[in-house]
């Protein structure tokens, strides 16, 4: 059994718990991963949405990050970050918000991939006389948004912007069904031809595209030949998560985030163990479900983080969670007080949930993250 540090059973439960070792690991071997087959990372900072997680992530304020809202940029700006990629369909509304921070010298790129979008920037730029910087969405995977690589569409919003057009992003959330390797390597392929495409059809009319950027933590831990792309993104890889175990990108080893929670009850006539963590806690996020092993709300653990093998969150409630405990365990063996860990189907989603996490550092230390919260 491994040696827990006294602080992680003398704090309140239920708490959000970081492992900086596992941390540290996820972060190097992806990056290295990249740079050896011929890009460059541009992390995406969404995961824990913190400063102090930016610091394991970026090598220096100009390095290219990405973010899921204008409060991330305006946060990690302040900092002294400069290279941000917005990587949410812009809305219109949200150009001023835009405009103040590349007019205080921050790289800050915005997405789309229509042409209303493409008109509303450029009326805005004419309008106050402020520059852009746009990458456009590309569709690789019938996923969610963007625009077809070969759409003839594209060519039309890339003219509309004009000088305020940077270059080509796509996301090949789809590759979150795979489960196995060739599957994985068949997306990312896909994601990279996918830009490409586009790139060369902006080519044969006199556009240039200066960057093309892919990414997810799938493809990005399981394409072969980046050596064509400018930039993969990835968020998740930095803890990891449940979704990410049954994909096969991680081993339950690798996952750096869990919840530490406290026995409060039992209810011994159905063998279920009730915890203070339900899912205000761990989050409502289901996403094993339908993947080949369903953890419910999460994976059960031992305060050193070893498993309880067949152990999960079966539900949950606001503030309670229930451990249906097999024949193979008993109450007695989880006395009131005792505490656990769960780990996430979800990392993003968990962390929402907490306003403030709790790192184990590798020398055993406590430290602590604030989160950036809102939009």
């Amino acid at each position: 059994m491994k040696t827990v540090p006294d602080w992680i059973t003398q704090l309140d439960t239920p708490y959000l718990l970081i492992d900086e070792a596992k941390l540290k690991n996820n972060i190097s071997y992806l990056k290295q991963r990249v740079e050896l087959l011929g890009s460059h990372l541009r992390p995406h900072l969404k995961t824990l949405r913190t400063i102090e997680a930016a610091e394991y992530l970026l090598d220096s304020s100009d390095a290219p990050a990405t973010v899921s809202t204008l409060a991330e940029a305006e946060a990690y700006a302040k900092a002294g970050y400069t290279n941000l990629l917005y990587a949410v369909g812009i809305a219109p509304a949200k150009l001023k918000r835009v405009a103040a921070l590349r007019r205080q010298g921050i790289r800050l790129h915005i997405l789309l991939d229509n042409l209303t979008q493409a008109q509303a920037v450029t009326d805005f730029a004419n309008q106050f006389r402020q520059d852009f910087s746009v990458f456009i969405e590309i569709d690789s995977d019938d996923h969610r948004g963007g625009i077809k690589p070969k759409d003839p569409q594209l060519v039309a919003i890339a003219k509309t912007l004009g000088s305020h057009f940077t270059g080509l992003m796509t996301h090949a959330g789809g590759s979150y069904v795979c489960s196995n390797d060739e599957a994985l390597r068949a997306f990312a392929k896909q994601e990279c031809q996918a830009v490409l495409d586009a790139k060369n059809q902006l080519n044969e009319v006199g556009i240039h595209c200066s960057v093309t950027s892919v990414g997810s933590t799938p493809t990005a831990h399981f394409g072969e030949d980046f050596s064509d792309i400018s930039e993969v993104r990835a968020g998740v890889y930095m803890t990891f998560d449940l979704v990410m175990k049954n994909i096969g990108v991680c081993d339950f080893s690798d996952i750096a985030m869990s919840v530490v929670t406290t026995v409060i009850g039992h209810n011994k006539e159905k063998n279920w163990l009730l915890t203070d963590s339900g899912w205000m806690a761990l989050s409502r996020d289901r996403g094993t479900t339908g993947q080949k092993q369903d953890f419910g709300y999460g994976q059960v653990c031992k305060t050193d983080d070893s498993l309880l093998e067949g152990l999960c969150v079966n539900s949950t409630s606001q503030e309670h969670g229930i451990i249906e405990l097999s024949d193979a365990y008993q109450l007695e063996n989880f006395p009131v007080g005792h505490q656990l860990r769960i780990l996430p189907n979800h990392a993003c989603a968990t962390a929402a949930m907490h306003p403030v996490y709790h790192v184990l550092m590798s020398d055993g230390s406590h430290n602590t993250w604030q989160r950036i919260t809102g939009w």
